[in-house]
C-alpha cells in the first residue's frame, strides 16, 4: 500500500508599511532640507517620523542637545496652543541668545531647522511648505 504525502510550502511576502506617495513625499522634503542647510545661519535641521529619524548638523557633538529640543519645541508648542485655546498649531519658533529653531509637522514627519538668531525663518518656512 503507498502512502501519499502532502507537500506545503509557505511564502511570505514582506511589503514596504510605507505608501509610495508618502516615500516620494519625505524623499522631497529631505531634498528640500537639505537645500536649505545652504541658507545664511543655518546650523542643520532634524527630521523625524515614526519609522525613521533623520540629522545632519554642522557640529554634530550637540547632536542629543539639539534631538531634545526638537522634540521639546513641538509639544511645548501643542500644549501651549491648547492650553490658551488658540487653534492648530502649524509651527513654532523659538529663539535663544544666540541660536533660533523652527519646528513644524508636514504630513508624518516632524521637522526642525536649526540657524543663527538672525537667520530668515520665513524663507526657510515658505520653501518647507512649498511640498
Amino acid at each position: 500500500m503507498t502512502k501519499k504525502r502532502k507537500i506545503t510550502e509557505e511564502f511570505s511576502v514582506m511589503t514596504e508599511p510605507v505608501a509610495v506617495e508618502e516615500a516620494t513625499s519625505a524623499n522631497d522634503l529631505k531634498s528640500n532640507l537639505e537645500q536649505t542647510k545652504s541658507y545664511d545661519g543655518v546650523i542643520g535641521y532634524i527630521m523625524r517620523n515614526s519609522t525613521s529619524a533623520t540629522i545632519d548638523l554642522k557640529d554634530p557633538t550637540k547632536i542629543v542637545d539639539y534631538a531634545i529640543v526638537s522634540s521639546s519645541a513641538l509639544d511645548a508648542g501643542n500644549e501651549f496652543s491648547k492650553l490658551f485655546d488658540l487653534g492648530d498649531m502649524e509651527d513654532i519658533i523659538v529663539e535663544g541668545k544666540t541660536a533660533k529653531i523652527l519646528s513644524l509637522s508636514i504630513g508624518e514627519n516632524k521637522v526642525s531647522v536649526f540657524m543663527d538668531k538672525n537667520a530668515d525663518c520665513a524663507q526657510i518656512l515658505k520653501k518647507l511648505r512649498s511640498l
